[in-house]
Formats: C-alpha cells, structure tokens, sequence
C-alpha cells in the first residue's frame, strides 16, 4: 500500500492522516476538501466564534507548520463527484481522477434544508461569520429546531441582545435524545432568559420577512436560522456499489468496502459495544473514529472493532451539559445526584436491563466520568443503581 486518499479535510480526516504517519506510514498521502481551509474545530462556530469570543484563525485545528509536517498533497476548495471501486479511483469536479490503495471517507454532512431562500444555515466556518453579522442588539432571529445547535445558536443570539423565537416541531425539545423531563428543564433555560419559546408547530418554508408555518402562519424575523438536522454527504458515491443508507454502511472495523474505510458523521456503522447501528455527529467521535479507521486500514490482520463510548456536551447560558453513552431509545432516566429544578444534576439511562447513558448538567467533569466506565463496561441497571437514592422521572 503506497497510496492513501482521505476525502474531507475534517477533524475525521486529519485524525486519520496523523495516524497515518504516526504509526509509520510513508506513502503518498493525499487530503481532499470542498472548503478552502485546512481542518478546522467545528464545535466553536455555534459558540465562541458566534459570540465574537474567537477570531477565524482560532478554529484551526493545526499550525501549519503542523500541517506540513504531515507531507500531505493538500487538496483544499475541490469535491469529490465520484467513486470507482474497481479502478480505485476518485474522481473530482474537474474530471481528475486520484488513485488510492486505501481510502478514507470523511465528508461528514450538510445542514438539511427548508424550502424558500434567504434562510442561514450553521455547518461550516462561512455559515458562522455570515451568521454572526446579523445578531445585533434589536434584530429578530428565528430559529427553526430546538435540537442542541438551535438551543445553542438562540442562547448566544439571546447573549447578543436579539430577540428569539425559537420553533419546534416536538411537544418538548430534545426529548427523544434526552427524555422529557431532562429536555423541559434544558426548556427553561430559555424561557428564562427571554425566549419565544413554541413547540409542536410545524414550519413548511423560509418566507421574504419570517418562516410560514403549516397553518399560514407567518413568524416574523430579520433573520432566520434553519437547524432540523443534517444529511450525510454521500451523492458523490452513487452508483460506487457502496451502500449509503444515511451515511456510509460499515462493519464494526469501519470498513465499507475493501480497503475503503469511513469516519466522523458520514460513517454509520456497527458498534458493538450497545449492539446497534449508529452515526454519531458528535467532535469526539469524529477524531476517534478517523483514528481507529487508520490505524485498522493499515494493519489489516490485528483489526479492533470501533466501540467507543460517545461523548457530546453543549454550552447555553450557564449550563454546561455533557452526557455519555447511547441516549435514545432509552427506557428510563433516573436522576442519581443533584436536582433538577436548580439545573445541576447526574441523570442515568437505562436501555433494556444495562446502563446506557449518562447526563450531567452544571456538574464538574469528575462527577460524569465514573459512568462512562460503567457504561464501557456494560454495567447491568441494578448494580450500577441498585438504591443511590435514585429518582426515576
């Protein structure tokens, strides 16, 4: 193997061709990316580069100085259109195509759209400086999606002295990740510090002055941000023989093909460890995968399944929210320490008779660690909470 592509210049991306060359590889090692920039930290975008805390130059997530140690053939501003299997090639906008010995898929995902135009979306570096002009003291900024980037986008927007509306389709936001207890106390949050605040309508397009919901309605806004999830980019592989059922297919290894390996939010794949199918649109994962698919493309014959513990955590107002493990499809939730009312609490999840998850909100790291190692561990419900005091809600 003397030829390594990895398409997406991403934190997935980069993780793979650190790793690479970390665990000897000297091969050409070819990195492709759509956007003009090097790898670059997404997280920040909805908070410290949208406050206006952090300049564009922050994000990066190498020097690069960093960067050309890697002895990479950077390949920035061009997309991959295709994918032959066969020929091991991929192929760009321009027609050039770019053999491989071992690929890499990297291309994360995009923001899914409404109809109507004008509407600013939060996926890329441009999306939030573009967005960041327009949240001045006085404006109206419609949210559509109360999910953790349209909470964080209007707590910031609420930091910035702009009046927040703020619309969900769900009775409560966040409660198939969360559970609704968790998800109205996070709601509060909001409510609190100003928020219009609706739940349960539906938005059908982005109109000249506002969003217009399914009853007619029009919701008036200088500025609307559309937040209702994300599709994984992989048009590019139609018709490669590979099987993109909401992101790339792949085994436990990562591995979608034979030496064609995804990582980060575009890689959906088997993680045995809640024995389940998942694709996890979350930073930490997206740098841990992008490692292990490296590490495993290269040493073929001592393969370890990806069964990582996910991670996410989220920044609005005061609160700092992290949670591990798989949430959703959960069966119950059980607060363990803290209250929910004072917005600082642990919550547990259980998913058939394991732990399956853990939540804290306004609790130190240490509080939450302890239960990721039971949840790696697949800890049974009754031993990791046989009494604590617990509160079932």
């Amino acid at each position: 193997m003397k030829r390594v592509v990895i398409v997406g210049a991403s934190a997935a991306g980069l993780a793979a061709a650190e790793t690479l060359r970390r665990e000897g590889f000297d091969g050409s090692l070819t990195l492709i990316g759509d956007e003009p920039y090097s790898p670059y930290d997404r997280p920040p975008l909805s908070k410290q580069v949208l406050t206006g805390e952090w300049d564009a130059e922050r994000v990066a997530l190498r020097t690069p100085a960093d960067v050309t140690g890697l002895d990479l053939d950077m390949l920035l501003g061009v997309t991959a259109t295709g994918l032959d299997l066969a020929d091991r090639t991929v192929q760009l906008t321009d027609g050039t195509p770019v053999p491989y010995d071992a690929l890499v898929i990297a291309t994360g995902v995009r923001p899914r759209p409404l109809p109507g135009e004008g509407a600013h979306v939060l996926r890329t570096l441009d999306d939030a400086l573009a967005l960041r002009g327009v949240l001045k003291p006085g404006r109206r900024l419609v949210v559509v999606g109360a999910g953790f980037l349209g909470a964080e986008v209007a707590a910031v927007a609420r930091q910035r002295g702009c009046e927040v509306t703020l619309l969900e389709p769900s009775p409560v936001p966040l409660a198939h990740a969360v559970g609704d207890e968790v998800g109205r106390v996070l709601t509060r949050a909001h409510l609190e510090h100003g928020v219009s605040l609706r739940c349960g309508v539906s938005v059908t397009e982005v109109a000249e002055h506002g969003v217009r919901l399914a009853d007619g309605e029009l919701v008036e806004g200088d500025a609307v941000l559309v937040a209702v999830g994300s599709l994984p980019n992989t048009e590019w592989l139609e018709g490669s023989g590979l099987s993109t059922g909401d992101g790339v297919m792949c085994d436990e290894y990562c591995e979608a093909a034979r030496n064609v390996y995804a990582a980060g939010d575009v890689a959906r794949w088997w993680n045995p460890l809640f024995d389940t199918v998942m694709r996890i649109e979350h930073r930490t994962n997206a740098a841990e995968q992008g490692m292990a698919a490296a590490r495993n493309l290269l040493n073929p014959e001592s393969r370890k399944p990806f069964a990582p513990v996910p991670y996410f955590w989220s920044d609005q107002y005061d609160m700092k929210i992290q949670a591990y493990g798989y949430l959703r499809g959960h069966d119950e939730v059980t607060v363990v320490e803290g209250d929910l009312t004072d917005r600082r609490f642990l919550a547990v999840y259980r998913t058939g008779d394991r732990l399956s998850g853990a939540l804290a909100v306004g609790m130190p790291p240490k509080a939450i660690r302890q239960w990721r190692q039971a949840i790696a561990v697949r800890a049974a419900w009754r031993d990791a909470v046989p009494d604590r005091s617990a509160a079932a809600i």
